[in-house]
Parts: structure tokens; C-alpha cells; sequence
């Protein structure tokens, strides 16, 4: 079967390089930790903004993912590489010599382990709280059931986001162990007071992938439905030949409408651009 030729990348999709003192700082930072950005792993347009700014994204649990969605540049296996014990003292150290206000948390899924590697997760997260008294943490998690997101009661990590990632019709570019019904579950769950301590949730779509408008809006809905407060809307982007190809670029002003009418639906947040992707611009998300 003939690939479909991708569309023209239009001129507001192109970004600039990562360059500059901060950005080779930020970058020595986290070589000297030994630490994985999803910044790096999954080729994120917005790197030079970021790290310009002395911000980034930190990948916990490895960096092989033991799914393998077909959107995502991330390294996949069936198994992923030992715990390393020692992940959130040096992401802790990291955040003090960046002098991060806020940080952001991901990670690979990790079907391999016990807790799919929860455990460890949420105690990063209180070890970087530990060592930075002030520090406000978002995770960015994989679909972790009710008992899996028990573990992040004590941490309370201040946003708790987890993704979609695209409409009901398109799942599909996502590994077959995810789904939009598992991925509402867990956002609805981590509503709930007693479960893990969480009052600020956040989800993403990406959008250019097929999707008709009329099933981003019911997207939206349901989303909301679960209680979600941060909506964040970006353009798919191709990482490389090896990931399906963009079926659309989405102009600007588009991205514009559509944040008019998630803000019409009560999301109390929205990040709504081409480039924008999940950790974009987190802290003034979570500031709203």
C-alpha cells in the first residue's frame, strides 16, 4: 500500500534550533545527573523554547517504553531497563540548580513492572518535594488504575495530567492496551479525594491526525464530564519516517476556535496552539 503524501509544512509550524548559554546549561544539567527529558526522547519542537528558558521535562522508569504507540518517537521493548534507585534525589538536585518554581514528571509505561513502576513514580515526586520546599510538581502519567494511583495520596503532586490523545475514531495510533475509556478512568479517578489527593487534572489532544471537528468537541465534553480542568491542544508532528504521517496541519486561528469553545465548556486552562504539547507552558497553565 502507497503512503499518502503528506501535506506541505506551512511556515507556522517551523521552529528554531535549540542554541544559547541557557540552553547549553540546562543541557549540562542534565547530562551530569544522568537524566532522560521527554524533551529529547520525544523530539519536541519546543526544546529551544524551554530549556532557553530554564525549563524541561523529566522522563522517569528509563527510557524504553514497553508500548509503542504509533505517534511516538520514544524507544520501545518488552521490558524496560532496571529501577534506577537513585531517579528522584538526582532529578531533586537538578531542580535545585535549575532553580525550577515548577516541574513537570513523565514517564515511559512500564507494563513490565509490579504497580507498572506507580510506586516508584510517586515517590520521585515526594523526594523532589523534599529537597525542594516551595516546588510545585505536575506528573504526566500512563492510564494507572485506582490502586496504582493510591501511591500518589501522600505526594500530592499538584497537577495530575494524563492524555487522550486524540479523538474516539483514531485510538488506534495509540498502543492497544490504551484507550479513551481507560484513559477517562483514570482521569476520573484521580477526581476522587480520597484516591490520591489530586484537585487539578489535565488532558491533551493532538490534533492533524483525521479528526473531524465535530468529534474533537465531543472529546472535549467528555473530558469535562470527568471533571478535567486543563485542556491542551497541538499539532501532531511527524517525529520521523517511522511514525504515521500528519493527515492535516491545522491553521493557527483554527487552534483559536477551538480554545473559544473549550473555554466555553468550563476547562479553567487552555493551551490551545500548533506547537503547543502537554508540559507547554505548564506553569502558567496551572497558574490560572
Amino acid at each position: 500500500m502507497t503512503e499518502k503524501k503528506a501535506p506541505k509544512k506551512p511556515d507556522w509550524i517551523r521552529v528554531k534550533a535549540p542554541a544559547g548559554d541557557t540552553w547549553k546549561r540546562v543541557r549540562g544539567i542534565i547530562e551530569k545527573h544522568r537524566l532522560h527529558t521527554v524533551c529529547d526522547e520525544a523530539q519536541c519542537p519546543n526544546r529551544g523554547e524551554c530549556w532557553g528558558s530554564g525549563t524541561a521535562t523529566f522522563m522517569i522508569l528509563g527510557d524504553l517504553c514497553t508500548r509503542a504507540c504509533r505517534f511516538c518517537a520514544v524507544a520501545s521493548a518488552r521490558k524496560g531497563r532496571s529501577l534506577w534507585e537513585a531517579e528522584g534525589r538526582e532529578i531533586a538536585r537538578a531542580v535545585e540548580e535549575l532553580k525550577l518554581r515548577y516541574v513537570v514528571l513523565t514517564s515511559v509505561d512500564r507494563d513490565d513492572l509490579p504497580l507498572r513502576g506507580a510506586d516508584h513514580f510517586a515517590a520521585c515526586v515526594g523526594t523532589i518535594k523534599a529537597q525542594n520546599p516551595g516546588i510545585r510538581v505536575e506528573v504526566l502519567i500512563p492510564d494507572y488504575t485506582e490502586s496504582e494511583l493510591a501511591y500518589f495520596a501522600e505526594q500530592k503532586p499538584d497537577v495530575l495530567a494524563h492524555n487522550v490523545e486524540t479523538v474516539r475514531s483514531l485510538q488506534w495510533v495509540r498502543d492497544r492496551r490504551a484507550s479513551f475509556d481507560k484513559s477517562l478512568a483514570t482521569l476520573r479517578a484521580a477526581k476522587n479525594p480520597g484516591l490520591s489527593g489530586i484537585s487539578v487534572t489535565k488532558s491533551s489532544l493532538m490534533l492533524g491526525l483525521g479528526e473531524k471537528r465535530e468529534e474533537v468537541l465531543s472529546a472535549m465534553d467528555e473530558l469535562r464530564s470527568v471533571g478535567v480542568d486543563i485542556l491542551v491542544l497541538g499539532q501532531y508532528l511527524r517525529p520521523s519516517p517511522a511514525q504515521i504521517p500528519v493527515a492535516e496541519y491545522i491553521p493557527p486561528e483554527e487552534f483559536q476556535r477551538y480554545a473559544e469553545e473549550a473555554r466555553a465548556r468550563g476547562f479553567t486552562s487552555v493551551v490551545s496552539s500548533p506547537l503547543a504539547r502537554t508540559s507547554y507552558h505548564a506553569l502558567a497553565a496551572a497558574e490560572v
